[in-house]
């Protein structure tokens, strides 16, 4: 079911490519700001980082890219509603979504590209909607008990793992409303994102004005209100790999303070003929390792 189109074209920072974003309304009623990069190839869904906003991937905001994606942004975040009943934000709520960008497009089965958090989503979707998954491809994240994958490059022990994350998310859920005033005026230029780049949270390669611009997306939103859907999504426990029997792919960072790349290899030996690529990167390997990334997608596509 899809809403009336309201269609805003931005620039691609560095670039004459444009994204198209529009409106769809999931099965509960709730509308999601959705996007696509309107470029010519296969098609594939993005289940993106809890959060965060197209300026995350820059390989795929270009016309040549060779797929054609098709996304969304989550509920409460850069255009999308708030669901009317606030628990409605975990990850089957997100696969609803997933569902609702999909049948918008009218796109039966495709690819699915996952990122953090939207790992958890790609991987539900696969299992729970088997006919509509032909491909993963997961991107620094693991398919369900995410917050327990934190913080291995820290050498936090496992079993602390998960209560310290959630501890962190619960606080800043309750204290956001008095933090939110500062890092929505935070003045993201080139300073503060070539500091970023340098923190150890994100690589040095990392391009400047992409990392400018994607930061600058994320703070707009309301501290209080991402912890509120990363609790949601902390919930999800993990998913049973057996069931997943599409051609997989996971791609992650040996530096990756959110997302155990051990985690992920694991997950990968899991699944029957999937591939395990480990980059020097952080989180952020569509960001630092664009076009490594972008490759490995374009083949796990055409294949």
């Amino acid at each position: 079911m899809s809403a009336t189109p309201r269609v805003v074209s931005l620039p691609v920072p560095g670039g004459h490519e444009s994204l198209r974003f529009y409106d769809v309304v999931s099965a509960d009623g709730t509308r999601l700001r959705a996007w696509t990069n309107d470029a010519d190839g296969p098609t594939v869904l993005l289940c993106n980082g809890l959060g965060t906003s197209p300026y995350a991937w820059p390989a795929l905001l270009r016309s040549d890219c060779g797929v054609r994606v098709i996304s969304w942004n989550h509920r409460g975040i850069g255009g999308s509603e708030r669901p009317a009943d606030r628990r409605r934000v975990d990850v089957s709520a997100f696969v609803e979504d997933a569902l609702a960008v999909l049948a918008d497009a009218e796109v039966d089965a495709c690819p699915v590209i996952g990122w953090s958090i939207g790992v958890n989503t790609a991987f539900e979707l696969a299992v729970e909607h088997p006919a509509r998954v032909t491909a993963l491809f997961a991107v620094a994240g693991v398919p369900g008990g995410t917050f327990a994958s934190m913080g291995a490059p820290l050498q936090i022990p496992r079993w602390a793992r998960r209560p310290l994350s959630i501890g962190v998310a619960s606080t800043l859920a309750r204290t956001g409303w008095a933090l939110t005033p500062v890092t929505s005026r935070l003045p993201v230029g080139r300073r503060a994102a070539n500091l970023l780049r340098h923190s150890g949270f994100m690589m040095p390669n990392a391009d400047l004005a992409v990392v400018e611009r994607a930061v600058r997306e994320f703070l707009s939103t309301p501290v209080q209100w991402y912890m509120h859907l990363a609790r949601a999504a902390a919930r999800h426990d993990r998913v049973s790999l057996s069931r997943v029997t599409v051609p997989t792919v996971f791609v992650a960072g040996s530096y990756d303070i959110l997302a155990s790349a051990q985690d992920m290899r694991t997950a990968a030996e899991r699944i029957p003929g999937s591939t395990y690529v480990e980059m020097r990167g952080s989180h952020f390997l569509q960001i630092e390792r664009a076009a490594e990334v972008h490759a490995l997608l374009l083949a796990l596509v055409s294949g």
